[in-house]
């Protein structure tokens, strides 16, 4: 359940729903599986999974939902191969070359053919709705499949204003200024970042488990590179990539907080969730409001 890799958008006229009328309204579009011809399917699941009852879950003013995709899976060898062999029986059978335009309506055909006999695999994405900030948290590394559960969102309620943080000092500058001088109180650098050259079509360098210190990363900052990903780690309690589009990557929950959710005295899978959801939100509700003092504050315009 701890979220790994942050999207983070801004609510851009109040939240007024509960969680219990969230749910109510979620059920028009619950998830369901793939059928007949359907080569995915996307809907609301119960964050909770099997232990769960309803399509949200709350706590701290937070309110948890969860999207799955259900796709079919049908490789494009298989169709390439059966598609092969149709073409080697007709030209065979009849004497004659089969045109493009055969082999596409060939192609579509096997494919309504097998679709309904393909395998099927389902992803879900997680996200919450903090309404004490106006923020919606989303964890996926993707801003696509982000934009996914948000456009399922405004299918479902009619109308979902939400939009990307855009912060008023660009995030890359920030952070080039952490890499050549020190990061902001709180904050400490790890052993990762990616450089660009600001001309277009520039060079791209990045650095894995490397000191962020010395001639080398001076070598770059003082040719002009900026910085684009940086891995920080914040108050020894969580750590993370920074990136200069201000999503956040690769988080992880550190000692601090894990050792916190782990002696909390739970007797169920339920209890356990709600704690860590708990730690999780007002952790986040921390540090994404740091980080966005850091950055000058949200633009709203």
């Amino acid at each position: 359940m701890w979220f790994k890799n942050l999207q983070l958008y801004r609510l851009t006229e109040s939240f007024d729903l509960s969680a219990e009328q969230l749910h109510e309204q979620l059920l028009s579009h619950a998830t369901k599986p793939c059928q007949g011809l359907d080569s995915f399917t996307l809907g609301w699941d119960r964050p909770l999974g099997r232990d769960g009852q309803i399509l949200t879950h709350t706590v701290n003013n937070c309110i948890m939902v969860c999207a799955r995709r259900e796709e079919r899976v049908l490789p494009s060898a298989v169709i390439r191969e059966v598609l092969e062999e149709k073409i080697a029986e007709i030209e065979a059978s009849e004497a004659r070359t089969v045109r493009r335009k055969e082999k596409m309506q060939l192609k579509d055909e096997i494919m309504v053919d097998l679709l309904p006999r393909a395998f099927t695999r389902s992803a879900r994405t997680f996200a919450y709705i903090d309404t004490e900030k106006d923020w919606v948290i989303v964890d996926s590394v993707s801003a696509k499949k982000a934009e996914d559960l948000l456009s399922l969102m405004r299918e479902t309620l009619g109308s979902f204003k939400v939009k990307p943080f855009e912060v008023k000092q660009a995030p890359s500058a920030i952070l080039t200024d952490w890499l050549n001088k020190h990061p902001a109180a709180g904050f400490e650098l790890e052993d990762e970042c990616e450089l660009r050259d600001t001309l277009e079509d520039g060079g791209i360098v990045r650095l894995r488990r490397h000191g962020l210190n010395g001639s080398e990363i001076d070598a770059h900052l003082d040719a002009g590179k900026i910085v684009t990903k940086l891995a920080v780690s914040w108050e020894d309690k969580l750590s993370c990539i920074l990136a200069d589009d201000a999503s956040i990557k690769r988080l992880k929950f550190l000692d601090v907080i894990q050792e916190e959710a782990g002696n909390a005295e739970t007797e169920t899978a339920v209890e356990q969730f709600d704690v860590n959801f708990s730690l999780m939100s007002l952790e986040l509700r921390n540090f994404v409001q740091r980080l966005i003092e850091i950055y000058g504050g949200l633009n709203k315009e």
